[in-house]
């Protein structure tokens, strides 16, 4: 049997840029995107116990076919079907595979849990690329079977890393009584921490469903839906469900992309539908419980936007604040056909307008119509009082309440050498002067990662070249990541490395 010398193992640790930089901190490292590959065969033993042999082969039918798919329609698709069905090109070569170290480190758990000093971090939180399948499938026998044995499978092979490893508990949410069951299971009977939730759940649109049955119309049905982000007009009342979360401490987090949404939906060009894909999709969501009015109930709730970059919060909260100013229920009135000084504006038409009405006679209420062009009559202007406030839901009074109900709820995943985040940590972006949370997510394990032990150190580079402060840094990779998996579970670290790393430092101190 070929083995790996001790003698490699150590040549690369010592060469990790990224431990030479954790080395030099004074506070832990906290990685909170780490990808990880299923073991196959094992996992079909859980799969198995809970969903018997034909979930089993129901599942290995979808392997056969590729687990997303648009995925398998795309590669069974001649060119030319593509273009006729408008199949969007989905990802390839997704894995690292010519660093085969770095394959297998995200495929053995003890591997990994060897090299995470070597890449930079006291602990990571662990994705398994396996969790994003069973969130988006219709089938409820196989979507909740699926989350089950997957939750229980990495419970059980990770459990002896604990205590720098946690996977997160895979929930469904095409119902907020599924996700709580399989929350209160996963966090209860497992000892999971952390949660991986769907962005979004595709709905059918009833009338077209009922016109077009999926069995006879596949082509029409398959696309003829609708995305619920389970806050503004969802389809259920999900409050239920972020309530439980909230009671057990388990923080949710989310990593789900658009591609394949109208303006990601190239049929022959992978990186045009990928190139901001998961900052739209998250953008979505948190737009959803902010104006839907989940933050504003549930002030405690903590949500982790993942992939997507910290730019993008720092970027919607500052839209946020300069649309209440010129929307809020108050100002909104500016726009309101009700205001209008129609004896004014008539003058102003005798006065100025004879190039444009000629010799054509209009009476005052006939100018007032006119005046806001083809477009805009005023008989679609009416409003009935109750429904002119957009940040109603959101229980919005003044522009420190959104600071309160988006930066204060929200995380936002950047990656190691994603230079946006520069944005997310500048003030100046927004007039109260607040940063929003960016939290150090390498994706670790992921084709934007060709160098396990670089992601640290590629982070730690935008100090040196004073894009970001050390205090900057040190919120990007401990803080903000401490205070979100903390928020509502102070125990969430307890035995763990970073409990250990921080107690030495305290005793360092004090000495």
């Amino acid at each position: 049997m070929t083995t790996v010398s001790n003698e490699f193992l150590a040549k690369r640790a010592r060469h990790s840029r990224s431990a030479e930089v954790k080395a030099k901190l004074d506070y832990p490292v906290i990685d909170t995107d780490i990808h990880t590959n299923e073991f196959g065969p094992l996992l079909e033993d859980y799969i198995a116990q809970y969903g018997g042999s034909k979930i089993v082969d129901e599942f290995r039918e979808h392997l056969k076919k590729g687990l997303n798919f648009l995925a398998a329609e795309w590669y069974q698709a001649t060119p030319e079907e593509r273009r006729n069905r408008r199949i969007h090109r989905p990802a390839f070569w997704a894995l690292p595979a010519k660093n085969t170290y770095d394959l297998a480190t995200a495929s053995l758990p003890a591997l990994l849990y060897e090299r995470l000093q070597e890449q930079g971090s006291d602990y990571g939180v662990l994705y398994p690329n396996i969790t994003l399948f069973p969130q988006h499938t219709n089938r409820e026998d196989l979507r909740r079977a699926l989350s089950r044995a997957i939750n229980h499978y990495h419970a059980d092979v990770y459990a002896p890393y604990k205590d720098r490893l946690t996977p997160v508990a895979v929930i469904p949410l095409h119902t907020p009584e599924e996700g709580i069951e399989e929350l209160e299971y996963a966090v209860n009977t497992l000892g999971l921490k952390s949660l991986i939730i769907p962005g979004a759940i595709r709905r059918p649109i009833k009338s077209i469903a009922e016109k077009y049955p999926f069995k006879y119309h596949p082509e029409v049905a398959g696309r003829s839906h609708w995305l619920d982000f389970f806050g503004l007009d969802s389809e259920y009342d999900y409050d239920p469900f972020w309530k439980k979360v909230i009671e057990l401490g388990a923080n949710p987090t989310t990593h789900s992309g658009s591609q394949g949404w109208d303006s990601r939906s190239s049929i022959s060009n992978y990186m045009f539908n990928h190139v901001g894909h998961f900052a739209n999709a998250s953008e979505a969501l948190a737009k959803s419980l902010f104006f839907g009015g989940v933050t504003h109930r549930f002030p405690q709730l903590r949500i982790g936007l993942l992939e997507g970059g910290a730019a993008w919060g720092s970027n919607v909260f500052t839209h946020l604040i300069d649309r209440y100013i010129k929307r809020s229920r108050e100002a909104v009135q500016n726009y309101n056909p009700e205001h209008l000084d129609k004896d004014f504006l008539y003058a102003l038409f005798e006065q100025y307008g004879a190039d444009l009405v000629k010799d054509r006679k209009f009476t005052k209420e006939e100018i007032a119509d006119l005046a806001f062009g083809i477009g805009f009559g005023r008989k679609f202007q009416e409003q009935k009082a109750e429904e002119i406030d957009d940040f109603a839901l959101a229980g919005i009074t003044k522009i420190e309440d959104i600071k309160d109900r988006w930066v204060d709820n929200f995380y936002f995943g950047n990656e190691a050498d994603d230079r946006t985040v520069v944005q997310a940590f500048n003030p100046k972006t927004n007039q109260l002067g607040v940063k929003v949370n960016a939290l150090y997510s390498s994706d670790s394990g992921h084709w934007d990662v060709p160098e396990f032990t670089e992601t640290l150190a590629e982070t730690y580079d935008l100090v040196k070249e004073g894009a970001i402060s050390e205090e900057d840094f040190k919120a990007l990779v401990f803080t903000n990541p401490y205070n979100f998996y903390t928020a509502n579970n102070k125990n969430f670290f307890k035995g763990t490395a970073v409990e250990e790393k921080l107690k030495q430092l305290s005793i360092k101190q004090a000495g």
